[in-house]
């Protein structure tokens, strides 16, 4: 089944971001070549394609997972969470309709 998992960062995150962001996309890149990454991106902080030094406000992610509780495990051992990035992570079931 797909899961949402909604993060939301502390404040002015982008230094604690940028250094565990290879670290976070390194475990994006094995959901998606094990074909279980359906999308993943940070909520940029202003409406911008070029966020500059405003940073993000948070991130989405939407994968396959086995169970719920699976999913929830892997969002808590996110990088971004042991470095302080992420305030609060919601982790929901998300059922794909469209496209």
């Amino acid at each position: 089944m797909l899961y949402a998992i909604i993060s939301q960062d502390v404040e002015n995150s982008l230094e604690k971001r940028l250094s565990v962001r290879p670290a976070h996309i390194e475990r994006l890149n094995q959901l998606k070549e094990n074909g279980k990454l359906v999308l993943a991106g940070p909520h940029p902080a202003i409406d911008s394609e070029d966020v500059g030094t405003a940073g993000f406000t948070g991130s989405l992610i939407v994968a396959e997972f086995d169970s719920l509780e699976h999913a929830q495990t892997w969002a808590e051992a996110d990088p971004y969470i042991a470095a302080g990035v992420y305030e609060q992570v919601t982790v929901k079931p998300f059922k794909k309709v469209l496209p």
